[in-house]
């Protein structure tokens, strides 16, 4: 017998690219989800649902808004400890603070201990899908892989990848990488809501041999994804061309070592060249676009509309550490500041689109998660209009849902976040929300 279970308040979610199909933004002022078995049974209005299914108990969100849980398209969990370290650029930022941090995640149990700390921030700003690196350390994976898994919580993760321009005790090698990863794929890949991403660090941590054995196990395993960085800084430019003479670009490194692939995401993208953006499209790539860290370690200006209108897929990214918030919110604040520089105006559906359905198309999960089909996982989260004392203030008088979402994404952080709910499962809450 199906248990049914409801949540009321206004619904939005999308079918398409709102700024390609305005009839793409579906909203319900007051509207139900109906939930059972961890999927979506069904999303309309209140009145007519209700009426439909009365035996399913409601919870109610009355005006409050609910959309589909947050897609976080690169995020490092190792850096958990040392979001907003002070005073570097790209390099010299991965010499004094990652590689310590890192370096920490030898320790199963410091492992374990971050997997849970990571896991709960991700919930608590409403992140219920992330692309995620581990450390160079295999039992980096397994502890987020198995605390994920107990949580239910849909990640695709990696072991990183590094034989070179790192320090010796968190070197691997082309052979060990290859054969700890190939490990990892047949322990945690399509296991439960989790997936694995084959994940050098960047090119210039690895090998040409190991570039090429990451593609000879991409090559093994197809479901599964390619994940690393890409034109960040223009110092790592310069020197991903001094390691690999005889290459174009940095997006030609890739290409030579068959890493361009249609399941493979790169972070940053800032300094990519028109020849670069039109072979990622070409090759069906994915760009993360990660706004806090890219101003955060002023590296650049991430060139979207460009991009966009290339047709190369983007997936937002909070790319903490070198990030500064888990929040999408603050993500697309942040996007929203970025591309005003750039004289484009994202709209508050767009940005929403990004960070639900558009983030889960890019990934290649929009047939599982990212809007409210039914039966699509019911990951979801409640955002509240009113969860501070400027929120309240800047929404006091009548305002369309165009500008309260405008508003909540430019304002809002943490405390917005009511409720955040994991294949229909309440995952955070910061009050017991009514009826439940």
């Amino acid at each position: 017998m199906t248990t049914l279970h409801g949540y009321r308040g206004m619904l939005l979610d999308y079918a398409g690219d709102p700024s390609h199909n305005a009839d793409a933004v579906r909203l319900e002022p007051d509207g139900l989800l109906l939930v059972s078995d961890g999927k979506v049974f069904a999303r309309g209005s209140y009145s007519e649902l209700a009426a439909a299914h009365p035996e399913a108990p409601v919870v109610d969100y009355r005006g409050q808004l609910i959309v589909p849980g947050f897609i976080d398209g690169h995020v490092h969990y190792p850096q958990t400890d040392m979001i907003a370290a002070y005073g570097e650029q790209l390099l010299a930022w991965l010499e004094r603070y990652t590689f310590p941090a890192e370096r920490r995640f030898r320790d199963p149990a410091h492992a374990a201990e971050v997997a849970e700390v990571f896991l709960s921030e991700l919930v608590r700003h409403g992140t219920t899908t992330a692309l995620v690196l581990c450390s160079v350390h295999p039992e980096s994976v397994d502890a987020l892989a198995g605390a994920a898994l107990a949580r239910n919580q849909r990640l695709i993760l990696g072991k990183v990848w590094m034989d070179r321009n790192a320090p010796p005790d968190l070197c691997d090698t082309a052979e060990s990488a290859y054969a700890d990863s190939q490990r990892l794929i047949a322990r945690w890949h399509e296991r439960g809501r989790l997936r694995y991403a084959i994940t050098p660090r960047f090119a210039p941590s690895s090998t040409p041999a190991q570039l090429e054995a990451a593609a000879a196990l991409w090559r093994e395993h197809p479901t599964t994804y390619l994940h690393t960085h890409l034109s960040e800084n223009p110092a790592e430019i310069d020197w991903v061309l001094s390691l690999f003479p005889g290459r174009e670009s940095y997006t030609d490194v890739y290409d030579h070592y068959g890493l361009l692939t249609a399941k493979s995401i790169f972070a940053h993208g800032v300094h990519l060249s028109g020849a670069e953006v039109a072979r990622l499209a070409q090759a069906r790539s994915t760009l993360a676009f990660c706004p806090t860290a890219n101003l955060f370690l002023g590296s650049g200006l991430f060139r979207y509309p460009e991009i966009r209108e290339a047709g190369v897929s983007v997936v937002l990214g909070t790319d903490v550490g070198a990030g500064t918030t888990f929040s999408l919110l603050g993500t697309l604040s942040a996007a929203y500041q970025v591309l005003q520089l750039q004289r484009y105006c994202l709209s508050p559906h767009h940005g929403l689109f990004l960070a639900t359905l558009g983030g889960a198309a890019a990934l290649g999960l929009d047939d599982v998660v990212g809007n409210f089909e039914v039966g699509k996982e019911a990951d979801f989260v409640v955002l509240d209009f009113q969860s501070t004392p400027t929120l309240r203030r800047r929404l006091a008088a009548p305002a369309d849902v165009d500008e309260c979402l405008f508003a909540l994404i430019m304002l809002g952080d943490d405390r917005a976040v009511r409720a955040t709910y994991v294949a229909g499962s309440l995952a955070h809450a910061l009050t017991p929300p009514a009826g439940q």
